[in-house]
């Protein structure tokens, strides 16, 4: 047997015993019924002491992303897609892909998926945050305005014929009459706005401005 600190008696060379706090590197601890297992084990082998297990690291919050597009003809008119999977028209755009793509690449290519379209500049529009419900994730949602694209660009549309049936180009005003509610809202938004706008369930927050 050794004499530990205050002249106690121990097989813990300078520790205090099994269950009883001890000082190390000047931090207080409790030695736990399965630490003083292991401290037991290696006590009666030549191996060293194994690491205080990590932390487990805090979860980091989900959030689903996704990124759509503005695109006009020269005479104004707004590029809207009729999808298979569910009703009503939207515009081009879909969910980032989960490899580190940022919003535009996914913009770009979504754009190119959907309707064989190339678009290489635009401006962010709108930033929209929708708060997870049960059955909807919620997320992000990034609306880039990509200008006006040329006639015979938009003339050359190819559609992902198992996702999109159908294209239109019809005025911005006749577009948010045929636009599901949420894009709606940000086309709405979003459109002519001269900064990024930003939105919560698709609506201005008071006190948030560009």
């Amino acid at each position: 047997m050794l004499t530990g600190p205050a002249g106690h008696k121990s097989a813990w060379p300078g520790r205090w015993p099994p269950g009883r706090r001890t000082r190390r590197a000047g931090a207080r601890a409790v030695v736990t019924r399965e630490r003083r297992r292991t401290l037991a084990a290696v006590a009666h082998s030549d191996d060293l002491l194994p690491p205080e297990p990590e932390p487990e690291p805090e979860l980091l919050p989900a959030i689903p992303a996704s990124a759509g597009a503005l695109i006009f003809d020269r005479a104004g008119r707004l590029l809207i897609l009729k999808p298979t999977y569910k009703s009503g028209w939207t515009i081009p755009g879909g969910v980032m892909e989960a490899d580190g793509e940022t919003p535009w690449e996914a913009c770009q290519r979504e754009v190119r998926e959907e309707c064989g379209l190339e678009v290489r500049t635009g401006r962010l529009a709108c930033v929209d945050f929708r708060r997870p419900r049960p059955g909807r994730p919620g997320g992000m949602r990034f609306l880039f305005d990509c200008g006006a694209l040329r006639d015979a660009s938009l003339g050359a549309v190819v559609l992902q014929a198992e996702e999109i049936s159908e294209h239109r180009l019809v005025p911005l005003a006749v577009a948010l009459d045929m636009l599901r509610g949420p894009v709606r809202r940000r086309v709405k938004a979003a459109a002519g706005a001269k900064a990024v706008v930003y939105l919560e369930e698709g609506r201005p927050v008071p006190g948030v401005g560009p």
